[in-house]
C-alpha cells in the first residue's frame, strides 16, 4: 500500500518560499507515476501544482511556472515542492499525490500551509 506524507512549516511570511517535503513509503518514486503536488485554497475546488515523472521531468501549472520548482531525492524517496514569493492567495491546504492515468490514485492527508506576517 502506498502512503504519502506532507510535511513542512505551516505558517510562511509573504515574499519568503514555502517548502514542502513528501515522504512515500510502499512504493519508489522512480516508478512512472505522475508525484503530484495540487493545493486547495480556503472556499475554493482544488488546483494543480504541478508534478515530477519517473525520468526526472517537472511540469507545472502555467500560473505557477515562474515560482514553483519540485525535485525529488530518491535516496530518501522523498519530492518537494518549492514556491518563491509567496503571498496570502498562496495559503491552501496542500496535498502531494501519486496520479495515475489507470491505476489507483494515491493521496497524502494534506497540510496546512499559511501565508501571514
Amino acid at each position: 500500500q502506498v502512503q504519502l506524507q506532507e510535511s513542512g512549516p505551516g505558517l510562511v511570511k509573504p515574499s519568503q518560499t514555502l517548502s514542502l517535503t513528501c515522504t512515500v513509503s510502499g512504493g519508489s518514486i522512480t516508478t512512472n507515476y505522475y508525484w503530484s503536488w495540487i493545493r486547495q485554497p480556503p472556499g475554493k475546488g482544488l488546483e494543480w501544482v504541478g508534478n515530477i515523472v519517473y525520468s526526472d521531468i517537472t511540469y507545472y501549472s502555467p500560473s505557477l511556472k515562474s515560482r514553483a520548482s519540485i525535485s525529488r531525492d530518491t535516496s530518501k524517496n522523498q519530492f518537494t515542492l518549492q514556491l518563491s514569493s509567496v503571498t496570502p492567495e498562496d495559503t491552501a491546504v496542500y496535498y502531494c499525490a501519486r496520479l495515475s492515468l489507470n491505476e489507483d490514485d494515491y493521496w497524502g492527508q494534506g497540510t496546512q500551509v499559511t501565508v501571514s506576517s
